[in-house]
């Protein structure tokens, strides 16, 4: 007879890569859950009450791919920065199991979480705001990140989605609406951009300076000042990373302090950024929601479409003034596999070839009524709805 889990789940199950979190055990337990405590109910992330029309589907969201990622633990975290630089940054961590999973449901400890990036970047730092003890699953693109959580390499990804210098990221607005994840959770970090360089190494030597793009614009009187000439590298804590591992004595990397930590650098300077003070905004997603509670304000993030015609974005935003709910945040992106729309049947038709969909964030949970009647209120207007996530607002930085 096959030896089984606490749970009714044959052990020979518990490294399955490509489960779907939908045939669980632990996301049916929820999902029974959820429908006691919310009369919405939800079907993958949409929420039923009209017809609705599903976009940005991919051809087979379930096949498996390679995803490269390095799990970092960070009580480690000291062997690690004696020698300089993190190894085996190709490792691949084992599939979650069912004990992995319990462990971090209880308390966080164990939680491990995908990020885009390698140790030391700014994402890597709100995850670990996020959840101190975490184990960190680096990978290669945002794409890989939201998969890792999917195949069950990691509990929860967590990625930037906006800031108050550069705006929205909208490539990860679109992965919000391509993967079937829920958003459980917000972190704010306040960003400080450290120039860094090897132990010895100090300002005036410097002939160059590597970073992400965006951190050396942001960073633009500091480097004018300084003289140097800029080298664009994929991400800032890589810029630390090349130089340690290349020991390069004439080159600075604008950086996180964690990342002169994680790499053996030294800070030369700190804050160097134009402006003051720069706020980073994250989202945290799981293959499961959480169930608002009452303890701490919630926020509740939707995405939709409407049908053409006057003043129907005017009706659909009016449905949250009408009940007193604050709106944060409205984003628009065009819909990637509808650019094309035609208004009316007629030889005289016209075409339409900006098609939108509508990201919002507003403070209310799902428990509310007044939450449940303004979407309920929307969906006379909205052609596709969809509930990305509902999680409790950050307000520390």
């Amino acid at each position: 007879m096959a030896a089984t889990t606490s749970f009714g789940v044959p052990s020979s199950q518990l490294y399955c890569p490509n489960l779907r979190p939908s045939h669980s055990a632990v996301a049916l337990s929820w999902e029974n859950q959820l429908k006691k405590a919310h009369k919405w109910v939800f079907s993958g992330g949409v929420c039923i009450g009209r017809p609705t029309k599903v976009f940005e589907n991919e051809k087979n969201p379930w096949k498996t791919r390679k995803i490269m990622v390095h799990v970092v633990d960070h009580h480690q975290m000291d062997d690690d920065v004696s020698h300089g630089l993190h190894k085996d940054l190709g490792s691949l961590p084992k599939p979650l199991s069912i004990s992995d999973i319990v462990a971090a449901s209880d308390d966080g400890a164990k939680v491990r979480i995908s990020y885009q990036g390698i140790p030391g970047s700014y994402t890597e730092d709100a995850a670990l705001k996020a959840f101190p003890n975490c184990e960190t699953v680096s990978c290669n693109d945002f794409e890989e990140a939201f998969k890792a959580v999917e195949l069950w390499l990691a509990d929860k990804v967590i990625v930037p989605i906006e800031n108050t210098s550069g705006g929205s990221i909208h490539r990860n607005y679109d992965l919000l609406l391509r993967h079937r994840l829920h958003i459980v959770g917000e972190v704010q970090l306040a960003t400080n951009l450290s120039l860094l360089a090897l132990p010895g190494v100090r300002t005036e030597f410097l002939k160059r300076v590597l970073s992400h793009s965006q951190a050396l614009d942001l960073c633009d009187n500091f480097l004018t000042k300084l003289g140097v000439t800029r080298e664009n590298v994929d991400d800032t804590a890589g810029a630390a990373q090349i130089i340690a591992s290349n020991g390069l004595y004439d080159a600075g990397a604008i950086a996180s302090i964690r990342a002169a930590e994680v790499y053996g650098l030294n800070v030369l300077a700190e804050q160097i950024q134009d402006d003051s003070e720069i706020i980073s905004r994250y989202l945290v997603l799981a293959r499961d929601p959480i169930i608002p509670k009452a303890d701490r304000p919630f926020k509740t993030s939707i995405v939709f479409t409407l049908d053409e015609g006057p003043g129907v974005l005017f009706k659909a935003l009016a449905v949250f003034a009408l009940r007193d709910i604050n709106l944060t945040k409205i984003e628009s992106r065009p819909q990637r596999n509808r650019p094309l729309r035609v208004v009316d049947d007629s030889n005289t038709g016209t075409a339409k070839y900006f098609d939108y969909l509508f990201y919002i964030d507003f403070e209310a949970s799902m428990t509310e009524p007044r939450a449940q009647t303004a979407l309920g209120h929307l969906q006379e207007f909205a052609t596709f709805l969809r509930v990305l996530g509902c999680y409790p607002i950050d307000t520390t930085i």
